[in-house]
């Protein structure tokens, strides 16, 4: 039983094995169509339960159909129907419970200390599907997507993020460009710039990453641009100052024409004002949507992983 929490937590070789295990799958379902199941139904008879604190689309859908195309089932449960601490049971005692139904748990959720309290009581596998400091399905998908699409090892590659650099995506991509040794330029405004444990993090486990003040100065030479929405979900802050402070961070034409020319542009999405639709829109550059389609083929990697069925 394994489980997926944080990129950092994970050797590179067992993130390694799920990245090579899902470039299998996907290859696999070539001729089949959305719920087909394997033939080899690795997950027969097994039941993943998923429960969202905060809206979601791509993870809801791709742990969904994961879970199906192996075999197994999904059930979804409603935060608002269940006590979750706020009432008389105890959250310990909701994960007992989830343990005993369930093979396996996705929590996509607004605490980190939520998450880590049902890693403690639980007795299966538990995956973090969104947190307020981490995001690593969505990111563990996107390395697979950027070597899909380059066909090389993201070793070999620079990568590029531009806007807000202080949110859970851009923390697992740093856990990521540690873990498989790419190289990692962040443009943002100085008051947005990584979390100090994060970026020592990354020193002391020798990343390869530079910060810069200016976004034209971090794409230059990059073989992917990533970036996100400015506004994140629960942002507490100043909406429309803080969309002031990024007007010169928004991926244009002008930026992307400072990477090489081949340069693919990623969004985990939803999408806000950081990205122009000269960019978003531009097929031969712009990959989100197959950047989406490619959390199934992950998320299934990462359920045999967490169940100990990568082979």
């Amino acid at each position: 039983m394994n489980h997926f929490i944080n990129i950092k937590e994970i050797s590179a070789s067992k993130l390694r094995k799920i990245i090579n295990n899902a470039k299998k799958i996907k290859l696999k379902r070539v001729k089949l169509n959305i719920l087909d199941r394997d033939k080899d139904a690795p997950l027969k008879g097994k039941l993943l339960i998923q429960m969202f604190e905060r809206s979601s689309l791509r993870t809801r859908l791709s742990f969904s159909i994961a879970i199906k195309q192996l075999n197994g089932e999904e059930l979804t449960l409603r935060p608002d129907e269940l006590h979750l601490g706020k009432g008389t049971e105890r959250l310990s005692d909701t994960a007992k419970i989830i343990s005993t139904f369930g093979n396996a748990f996705m929590l996509r959720t607004d605490s980190d200390s939520k998450l880590n309290e049902f890693k403690k009581h639980m007795t299966i596998p538990i995956i973090n599907g969104l947190s307020p400091s981490s995001h690593p399905t969505q990111v563990l998908s996107d390395v697979f997507t950027i070597e899909e699409i380059k066909k090389k090892k993201i070793s070999k590659l620079q990568i590029c993020w531009i806007g807000d650099a202080n949110n859970n995506v851009i923390n697992s991509l740093i856990e990521a460009s540690v873990k498989f040794s790419f190289k990692l330029n962040i443009g943002c405004p100085k008051k947005y710039e990584p979390s100090k444990s994060v970026l020592n993090w990354a020193k002391n486990n020798h990343g390869k990453i530079k910060i810069f003040n200016d976004s034209k100065q971090a794409a230059t030479g990059s073989d992917v641009v990533f970036t996100d929405k400015v506004i994140s979900m629960n942002d507490k802050v100043n909406k429309t100052k803080k969309l002031k402070d990024f007007l010169k961070f928004k991926v244009n034409k002008k930026v992307m024409n400072c990477a090489k020319k081949n340069a693919i542009f990623l969004h985990c999405l939803p999408r806000g004002s950081e990205v122009s639709n000269e960019v978003f829109l531009n097929h031969k550059q712009s990959k989100v949507w197959q950047q989406a389609l490619n959390r199934v083929y992950v998320q299934k990697s990462i359920l045999l992983y967490c169940f100990d069925k990568l082979r």
